[in-house]
């Protein structure tokens, strides 16, 4: 059985043709549709976290609210930039949403990809150290974060407290236990994926990656997944990884769809580049009747290797139009591939 949830970006505009008109839109719909995948029997639901954009930026009262709305899918992000964040304040924030979830946190955290303003980690207040990339930045808040996770005094208790402390260093709290076996982290390479299972980290590989092959992208993506689980063998750590896909997938089972995706039908692989030097090799949107799809999805080999399918949604076309598409991939695609 292959777990499924969905993507969300979050997406607002004022465009007359958008049914998430603002902020406030984009966070109760999030929450909306996290319910009613529930209701559907999806596993999952995942927001992607942009800074100085019209989407999804602060993911931890959104994680808490959809947290204390469900009671059973995991929830989690794919991803937060890590270049922007104080690992301590984060693992409070975590370990409260997480507390909120009942354990059902999953956790994606990455470099990050090229963001809305330049350098935008700096208005955060952040920079990086001497000799140091944005990139190894990144990774150095990354390390502190699952440090703190794992629950260990470290700091120094006041002698004359306002409230007494328990013996020892302190920890930061709330403190969720388990919390950091839930970590995943966006690769777009394998250098990165095998140095993420190196740490104890899951994987979230998305629709785009590194072109280090020139290969389909999907063969790409199978080798980054098998490159990271033999990282994960060689490193001996207990438990099984995971690793986590994300694929357009657009069921058309009536003539709404068919307006919105028909054209989406010739889709292919796309090449382009992320930065001045990173070309990236991009996946397609799979848009067919559900006969067609099963056939095309049969052949994805990273879909077949990863244990989680997230579905990256339109969301801007509204919580009804998007729990049809769920619907529709959960009945008519995953039965059929031997995933449900």
């Amino acid at each position: 059985m292959k777990k499924i949830g969905f993507l969300n970006f979050g997406h607002w505009s004022s465009s007359p043709y958008s049914k998430v008109r603002s902020a406030s839109d984009a966070l109760l719909q999030s929450i909306e549709l996290a319910v009613a995948t529930e209701e559907l029997g999806a596993d999952g639901a995942y927001f992607r976290v942009h800074h100085f954009a019209q989407q999804l930026g602060s993911p931890f009262p959104l994680l808490a609210a959809v947290g204390a709305k469900t009671s059973r899918i995991e929830i989690g992000t794919g991803v937060i930039d890590m270049r922007y964040e104080n690992p301590l304040y984060m693992a409070e924030d975590a370990g409260a949403a997480d507390l909120i979830a009942g354990g059902r946190l999953q956790l994606g955290i990455s470099r990050g990809s090229p963001e809305q303003v330049i350098d935008g980690w700096r208005y955060f207040g952040y920079e990086p150290g001497e000799a140091e990339t944005h990139a190894d930045m990144a990774r150095r808040h990354t390390e502190v974060f699952l440090k703190v996770l794992n629950g260990e005094g470290f700091a120094r208790p006041n002698p004359r407290p306002m409230f007494p402390n328990p013996a020892g260093l302190l920890r930061v709290e709330p403190h969720s236990e388990g919390l950091r076996k839930r970590i995943w982290w966006g690769s777009s390479s394998n250098a990165t994926a095998k140095w993420a299972a190196g740490l104890g980290m899951h994987l979230m590989s998305s629709t785009l990656k590194d072109d280090e092959n020139g290969k389909p992208f999907h063969v790409q993506q199978a080798e980054q997944i098998a490159a990271y689980r033999q990282a994960w063998k060689e490193a001996g750590h207990e438990g099984e990884s995971r690793v986590s896909v994300s694929r357009s997938i657009m069921p058309i089972v009536n003539d709404t769809d068919r307006a919105y995706f028909g054209h989406e039908g010739e889709s292919s692989d796309q090449i382009g580049f992320i930065d001045a030097t990173t070309r990236a090799v991009f996946g397609r949107t799979y848009a067919a009747e559900p006969d067609v799809l099963v056939k095309e999805l049969a052949t994805d080999e990273a879909i077949a290797a990863a244990d989680t399918l997230l579905l990256t949604v339109p969301n801007q076309l509204g919580v009804d139009y998007n729990a049809h598409l769920l619907e529709s991939v959960l009945t008519h695609v995953a039965p059929a591939l031997g995933w449900r």
